[in-house]
């Protein structure tokens, strides 16, 4: 596993996992626009072939950071590479965010286990947030984290 910065050449590589890991995938456009944008930044794991396995996007404002999407392919789930992608962010934003914010989907224990896991802590709910192709609305539950504590 090799962790790298995600660069604007990686966009259709992210938006190809991106579409394999969430029922609304977001474009390459908009995942390079959002990496681009003033204090967003991408990661990117690749696998032993060099391809892209998993990236998480995130964006720091005013002193706070957040998780805008992390997104690992489903063959190399449960393989450490969304624990190694969030550790990094996390260790990326210290440097000048005092807490890391994200949305995660009520229905997705694994991700939220894992957010939990890494000290986020449940601080709001947002109703029908998700929408799901052919099922209703999915809450997002917010999570935050202290940094530099």
């Amino acid at each position: 596993m090799k962790l790298r910065p995600a660069t604007p050449a990686d966009g259709p590589a992210l938006a190809e996992v991106h579409a394999a890991a969430f029922d609304e995938p977001w474009p390459a456009a908009d995942i390079s626009r959002f990496a681009a944008d003033r204090g967003g930044f991408a990661l990117a794991v690749e696998d032993e072939i060099g391809a892209v396995a998993g990236f998480i996007l995130c964006r720091m404002m005013a002193g706070e950071a957040e998780v805008l999407t992390l997104a690992v392919r489903p063959a190399a789930r449960r393989q450490g590479i969304a624990r190694a992608l969030l550790t990094a962010a996390m260790s990326l934003a210290e440097a000048s965010a005092t807490a890391m914010f994200l949305e995660v989907a009520a229905d997705n224990p694994g991700a939220v286990a894992l957010y939990e896991q890494a000290g986020f802590e449940r601080v709001g709910r947002r109703a029908g947030y998700y929408g799901r192709a052919e099922a209703p609305s999915v809450d997002a539950l917010v999570m935050r984290r202290a940094l530099n504590s």
